[in-house]
């Protein structure tokens, strides 16, 4: 009688099936079912606008394209990054908080790099005076949370910190409880931060402190929504949320942040601003997206479009395919610690065939093709420091570790820019 019971695929998750004449109760246990939604889930608050007609149904493979397509390709970027600041400065700093990790003997080679990566994130954001007391720090793409660990752990004597950490996947061996202070306060947001509506967090809601935005190899188009749910949503919503309408400002003064001196101390609605800082690893330019990125503006500034941007975040992956195959076999001889770490690497995912590499045998050397790659990250990073710039901040890219340590190696930096906050009035 068993036997004659019929098993199907779950309508919810095809991957796992499920007896016939007990699918309703299923579905209503499944995991994959549908949960309610949490109040700071707002559908696509952080998309972009989508341009439907813009966007080309389906792009032709960087494989297929013909040499002299390419070359025409390759003239076009040279183009459009002439002029624009290649050469990025070395900003390898470290911090106080990390030196006894850093000298412990018993971390790995792996651990080492990670280690190494957090201690100049966290010296580039004293560097930038946001490491302070009355701030919320939200992580985006925080994995297990080893950056908000440690960013606590330099924050020790500290009153009045926040973390937010924002991932959408269910991640195993966090770091959050072992946090030292009591008085720290750790919430985690599982949301796809294309939907993440800060302003409707709770805990923001209520204390509305000064965010800084921080994240550690923020993967492609994550960086994107990341900076869109910073500077556009939650600003414009802190903006619009005040009890009395304020003067009207420029678009560009409505970004003006805190001040550091702010600190904890209760600010008037003129003094308050809410973003007081973004530093973001940045990493896997191929994943970006025409639809989520934030420098489209800049992209058509320069006479290029959808398509140029297809190929460009496909060439991006030539300035790190070269050591795909090293890196992959040093991960095999990792640690099972340093296996549970965040993958903050994130190897290319791209075929040989996707990226282009079997079409360019012969054409272009090794060298030029990494040249080349290299050249697509910046043009695509220039286009979000422009966004950054025109929403009042002031942005910049940087060398924040040794490429030995990581082929993923420039940091974003922005903060409000000084002309933008008023002069104290006597």
């Amino acid at each position: 009688e068993q036997n004659d019971r019929k098993r199907i695929p779950c309508p919810l998750d095809p991957k796992h099936t499920v007896y016939e004449d007990q699918l309703q109760k299923h579905l209503k246990k499944c995991n994959s079912r549908e949960k309610p939604r949490p109040v700071y889930f707002v559908q696509d608050i952080n998309a972009g606008l989508k341009d439907v007609a813009e966007i080309p149904e389906k792009q032709v493979p960087l494989s297929s394209l013909s040499i002299e397509e390419l070359q025409n390709l390759i003239i076009k970027l040279k183009k459009a990054s002439n002029g624009l600041e290649l050469h990025l400065k070395e900003q390898i700093l470290s911090h106080q908080a990390l030196q006894e990790a850093l000298n412990d003997p018993k971390n790995g080679e792996s651990a080492f790099k990670h280690l190494k990566q957090q201690a100049s994130i966290l010296g580039n954001m004293e560097k930038l005076h946001l490491l302070g007391p009355g701030r919320c720090f939200v992580e985006f793409g925080a994995g297990r949370g080893k950056l908000s660990h440690w960013v606590d752990v330099a924050l020790q004597n500290v009153e009045s910190v926040q973390f937010l950490l924002v991932e959408r996947a269910t991640t195993r061996f966090k770091v959050d409880g072992k946090h030292k202070r009591r008085d720290s306060i750790f919430e985690r947001l599982q949301v796809d931060i294309q939907h993440l509506c800060l302003n409707k967090v709770p805990i923001l809601e209520k204390k509305k402190l000064p965010v800084v935005g921080i994240g550690k190899h923020l993967c492609g188009a994550a960086t994107d929504l990341a900076l869109r749910c910073l500077v556009e949503s939650y600003t414009t919503c802190c903006d619009g949320g005040d009890e009395e309408p304020a003067p009207k400002r420029s678009r560009a003064a409505q970004t003006e942040v805190a001040p550091q001196r702010s600190a904890g101390n209760e600010s008037t609605t003129e003094d308050h601003k809410p973003v007081a800082g973004i530093v973001i690893a940045l990493c896997c330019h191929h994943k970006c997206d025409w639809t989520h990125y934030v420098g489209r503006e800049f992209f058509k500034s320069v006479g290029l479009g959808p398509v140029e941007f297809h190929y460009f975040q496909r060439m991006s992956s030539w300035a790190t395919c070269g050591m795909r195959e090293t890196t992959s076999k040093a991960s095999t001889s990792e640690d099972s610690e340093d296996q549970t770490d965040d993958t903050e690497e994130h190897e290319q995912t791209l075929s040989r065939t996707e990226s282009g590499s079997d079409t360019l045998q012969g054409i272009l050397s090794a060298e030029e093709r990494k040249e080349i790659g290299c050249l697509c990250k910046r043009l695509i990073d220039h286009g979000r420091i422009e966004y950054l710039q025109q929403q009042g901040y002031k942005a910049a890219l940087q060398y924040y570790t040794e490429s030995a340590v990581s082929l993923e190696n420039v940091l974003l930096t922005a903060v409000p820019s000084p002309s933008l906050i008023p002069e104290p009035t006597i």
